[in-house]
């Protein structure tokens, strides 16, 4: 296989989950020209849905893992007593020996120098290889495929990291607390928005409920417009705190087998009619915003 083409099928014809074929991906290719785009292009999705998926399972992007990998694999080189750094600079995606060792510093606490003079890799932050070994049986329903008109929303924004979502219901708290005050709503039941998270593993949540384009909203609200777009929408039917086990299987594996990539385009959450809000009982409906692979245009890191 050339890089850059997709990735075969295994023996029963299904496609491996995602973040399995990514991490062989990597690590075959380590020395190569590597970028988001050709990696998620190997695994026959797009950039969005490859940098999502990564960054919400592992809690740092995959940007960060590259080259920690590639910093780590030089650590052990030099250590190993490598002539020359430039070399090992320009085989860890380097052009030059000063950038190799302002990011082999910045990650790893010494000079390349130092670790060579050292002669031992012990104690330094490395990164390893991560598993590639496939985890639990796909349980998520195939999804329905539904367009969705413009929209707008009455809607509470907060900032999170991965780290930190255990904040998001304190969140859904205060949104609650002013729900009362919105006059208009269109539909009753709340909505969730999120942006895709960025390299450092942020992403934005909203707390939101459908409203009139014009409606006048209550302060500490904001407006906000999702335009029309195709979504794969699945249902997360289980407790609402187990989601995360859901989306990182829908990214991993269950949206690929229905035919899709991730757009670049915020996901939704939709409180089916049965929700509890004191409970958090009564299951979700995720919408995922999709295009045919292969997407167009490119993402380098």
């Amino acid at each position: 296989m050339r890089f850059g083409e997709p990735c075969e099928l295994d023996v029963s014809g299904a496609p491996k989950p995602l973040l399995q074929r990514a991490l062989w991906v990597i690590e075959r290719h380590l020395h190569d020209e590597l970028t988001l785009a050709t990696i998620a292009q190997s695994c026959g999705v797009s950039t969005f849905h490859l940098s999502r998926a990564f960054s919400e399972h592992y809690g740092r992007s995959l940007t960060d893992y590259v080259r920690g990998r590639r910093l780590s694999l030089a650590a052990e080189s030099l250590a190993g007593g490598a002539p020359d750094i430039l070399d090992v600079a320009l085989a860890s995606g380097y052009g030059s020996h000063e950038a190799f060792s302002r990011a082999f510093k910045t990650s790893l606490g010494l000079t390349p120098e130092a670790v060579r003079r050292r002669g031992s890799a012990d104690g330094l932050p490395l990164t390893a290889a991560l598993d590639m070994t496939i985890g639990r049986a796909p349980s998520l329903a195939p999804p329905t495929l539904r367009v969705l008109e413009d929209r707008t929303f009455a809607s509470l924004s907060g900032r999170f990291s991965l780290a930190g979502m255990r904040d998001i219901p304190a969140l859904w708290r205060r949104f609650m607390e002013l729900y009362p005050r919105i006059q208009e709503k269109l539909d009753p039941a709340p909505w969730a928005v999120l942006s895709a998270p960025d390299d450092e593993g942020a992403f934005d949540y909203a707390c939101a409920v459908l409203v009139p384009p014009k409606s006048a909203l209550p302060r500490g609200l904001d407006r906000m417009c999702v335009g029309a777009h195709r979504y794969a929408v699945f249902t997360h039917a289980g407790h609402v705190s187990l989601i995360r086990a859901t989306y990182e299987e829908i990214w991993n594996s269950a949206l690929a087998t229905s035919g899709w990539t991730l757009a670049d385009r915020p996901v939704l959450e939709s409180h089916r009619t049965g929700f509890d809000a004191r409970t958090g009982e009564g299951g979700l409906e995720i919408w995922v915003p999709v295009q045919p692979f292969p997407p167009s245009g490119s993402e380098s890191m």
